[in-house]
Order: structure tokens, then sequence, then C-alpha cells
């Protein structure tokens, strides 16, 4: 399955909260992305040219990433992948990944959030965390990248009958039941 939505609206503490729910691996790309970074490897230095200033990391460093860890054994059982695809060419490579290893996408949950409540959260994890990826203008232009390429996916997987919309504020347990409600429909909806 896969957890969207924008910056700040909660998919990494939605996605751990309900990996552990399902017994799945949780799979988040910008903690991937994160530790190439801290560990100041190649593609981290790239990277985070990219994450400062707000801007997605290309398709090609992103694909083979996320190529790579879904080879892993623990995803074998299932995954929630947590901040990928974000454009339409990274929904192609992911539809090619997942049948070359004979996968379906069973659920797409869509976080929702205001975008003064998604500011407000990203600022506070900023100063708590100290994260240079998280001030204001970033924090909108990420917003902006969002609403330009991230959005396209949502409509293409609601053609497919895999997304479920749930809002991303409010209490985490409440956000967790609505999300877990979401995707138990989705399930039944399907057949799996």
């Amino acid at each position: 399955m896969l957890i969207t939505g924008p910056p700040g609206s909660g998919k990494g503490t939605q996605a751990q909260r309900i990996a552990e729910r399902l017994d799945i691996t949780a799979i988040s790309t910008g903690d991937m992305f994160r530790t190439h970074v801290m560990d100041e490897t190649p593609l981290g230095v790239e990277t985070k040219r990219y994450m400062d200033n707000g801007d997605f990391v290309p398709d090609s460093v992103t694909n083979a990433m996320v190529r790579d860890r879904l080879q892993h054994q623990d995803t074998s059982n299932g995954f929630l992948l947590d901040g990928y695809p974000r454009t339409t060419c990274q929904v192609d490579e992911l539809d090619d990944i997942l049948a070359a290893n004979a996968h379906n996408l069973d659920v797409v949950l869509q976080l929702a959030a205001d975008d003064e409540e998604i500011v407000r959260r990203l600022l506070g994890r900023a100063r708590d965390e100290g994260r240079s990826d998280d001030n204001e203008r970033v924090i909108r232009h990420r917003l902006e990248l969002y609403r330009e390429q991230t959005e396209a996916i949502l409509a293409l997987y609601d053609r497919r009958g895999l997304l479920v919309q749930v809002d991303g504020c409010g209490d985490i347990d409440q956000v967790t039941d609505s999300a877990m409600s979401g995707i138990e429909t989705a399930k039944v909806r399907q057949g799996t």
C-alpha cells in the first residue's frame, strides 16, 4: 500500500502506526534520503541540494532507490510506501516494479490537511528537530510542488479504485483509526 499527502500531513507517523497494525514494513523515501545526507554519501550530497530547496529528488535517483529497497526480504509479506510515488513517472516505475515481483497495489491512503496547519506543524518540527528543509519558504514551495505534481497521481489512483482519503488533522489515534477503517473498506471493495 501507499500513504500520500502533503508534507506535514502526518504520513510518517501514520505509516509507522499502520505498518505495526498490519504487520508490514513501512518504507519512507524521506528517511532513506536523510540517511544518505547524514552519511554524506555521493547520493546524499546530491540529494541535500534538492531537499534544502524543497525540490523533489530526481525520479531516476528515487526510482533506483525504491526498486532496490523493494527487493529486500522484509517486503515479501507486504509493505507501506511513504512518500513514493510523487509523480506520474514514478507511478509508472512502481507499476513496473510491482509487476516484476508479482505484487499488486491494494490501497492508496491519502492524508488531507489544511495548508496553514501544515505550515504550523512543519515549522514546529523544524524547531524541534533542526531540519534545514523546514522553513516557511521551503514549506510553501513543497506544498506548491505537491499540488502541481503529486495531486495528479491521486486522480490516477482514484480512477483505479484504490484511493482512500482520510482527514490528517486532529488526534493521532483518531487519524489512525480512520485510516484503518478506510483501508478495511478498500479491501472489502476490492475483495482482498
